[in-house]
């Protein structure tokens, strides 16, 4: 049996309770036992690691992930990219996420067909490092629904199929189940950030939505979706979608809706790029139109999250983090979002970080408690007091999935003097 003893570390457990001193016994993949009183734990054999009053808290978890996406100015660079090239970048952005101390990743979606598929495997069998992940295929779309670049003249792929009907959007479901998937998407409303600064538009239908998430219950897979306006949030709730992404639009029959089905459904913002379009764009980069749409939608944001924090509707951190202006890597950014934009304590949005997420995976993780996956970083800073500090790679000391070191800065931890946890 492997040992790890974690002593003196200041433990945040993953429950938004205060930390507080304690010595942690790892055995094998999951964490044997948890000791407030300091010196109490003892297990012949085991590897030594003293904390120093560092603090020990529960791996991060991706909501939101789009290991595929190349960090990329337009959508068809996504779909120009081919696939050989795309793969290997997959793969460096799965060991960039874990090296940032993200344990595991839900996708919202690939690029392509089989590439979450295919590093996913990859990952469980230990020839590539990276999180734990839940593989997406690619989002289906409706003619003229996001990620749909075609012209009347021109073929240009981006990150989306298209399907049109029930009938389609089966098939290509079924597609995507045939490849391996765990779970599809489908984007039921469109971004329309467009020079008129309009709202989004819902453009799948219901008949369309209802389809695809047949296919997943028959084949016990996951939904996820796309909606930024209020009635696709419905749409989406009243067809059982499982995870819905963005909602900054919603009215107060979509927030009711949401709150009727808190305990099956998990809403995630994923508010980076919107905010780094609307905030962090050099003046000029897009048409006034284009930018008051992104400033009404963080603004949106800014008050539907509070809401349905109040209301108990679980949130996952996860920000489209591939993009150019919200490159791979910086996904810990999205913890001070929550934080500075949607009216979450740090605490709290760290909760949303860790405990939410594993629950989203379906795996016994997030927590710092008895019989849960190992899966733990090891933080030089007080991350409830300063959430910035896991933005920084080099504060991360160490990092553990399932048990297994991906990272231990012995250099970091010896030049460290021993503090006391209070």
């Amino acid at each position: 049996m492997s040992r790890i003893l974690f002593k003196n570390a200041r433990e945040w457990d993953g429950t938004g309770a205060a930390a507080y001193p304690a010595d942690v016994l790892v055995e094998n993949d999951r964490i044997g036992a948890v000791a407030r009183s300091l010196g109490q734990l003892e297990a012949a054999g085991a590897e030594i690691v003293h904390a120093k009053g560092m603090t020990l808290m529960p791996g991060m978890v991706e909501g939101h992930a789009h290991i595929t996406f190349i960090n990329a100015a337009r959508p068809t660079d996504i779909g120009d990219t081919p696939p050989e090239e795309h793969t290997l970048i997959a793969a460096r952005n799965a060991r960039l996420l874990l090296d940032s101390g993200f344990t595991s990743a839900y996708s919202a979606a690939s690029a392509k067909l089989r590439i979450d598929v295919v590093i996913r495997n990859a990952i469980e069998a230990g020839d590539l490092p990276g999180p734990r992940l839940r593989a997406c295929g690619p989002e289906i779309t409706v003619t003229g629904g996001l990620g749909d670049e075609r012209k009347a003249h021109q073929f240009r792929d981006s990150f989306a199929i298209v399907a049109d009907g029930p009938v389609e959007v089966t098939k290509l479901a079924r597609l995507c189940v045939r490849e391996g998937v765990d779970s599809i998407k489908l984007n039921i409303s469109g971004d329309d950030f467009t020079s008129r600064g309009a709202p989004p538009r819902t453009v799948m239908s219901e008949a369309e939505i209802l389809a695809g998430v047949t296919v997943a219950r028959d084949y016990g897979r996951m939904v996820n979706a796309h909606c930024r306006a209020a009635e696709s949030v419905k749409r989406a709730v009243r067809c059982g979608v499982d995870v819905i992404y963005h909602c900054e639009h919603v009215d107060e029959e979509a927030l009711d809706l949401l709150e009727s089905v808190k305990d099956r459904v998990f809403v995630g913002p994923a508010i980076g790029l919107l905010r780094a379009a609307a905030l962090e764009a050099p003046a000029g980069t897009f048409h006034p139109g284009v930018k008051r749409s992104f400033n009404l939608g963080l603004e949106a944001a800014s008050r539907a999250y509070p809401e349905m924090k109040k209301r108990g509707v679980r949130v996952v951190i996860g920000g489209d983090y591939g993009f150019a202006r919200t490159p791979q890597g910086e996904n810990a950014r999205d913890i001070e979002h929550f934080v500075r934009h949607l009216g979450y304590s740090p605490s709290e949005a760290l909760v949303c970080a860790t405990r939410y997420g594993a629950e989203l995976m379906g795996i016994e993780a997030g927590l710092v408690r008895e019989g849960c996956l190992a899966d733990l970083l090891l933080v030089d800073g007080d991350p409830v007091a300063d959430v910035r500090v896991l933005q920084d790679r080099n504060r991360i000391v160490g990092i553990w999935k399932g048990g297994a070191a991906h990272k231990l800065d012995r250099a970091a931890l010896e030049r460290r003097e021993i503090r006391a946890v209070e």
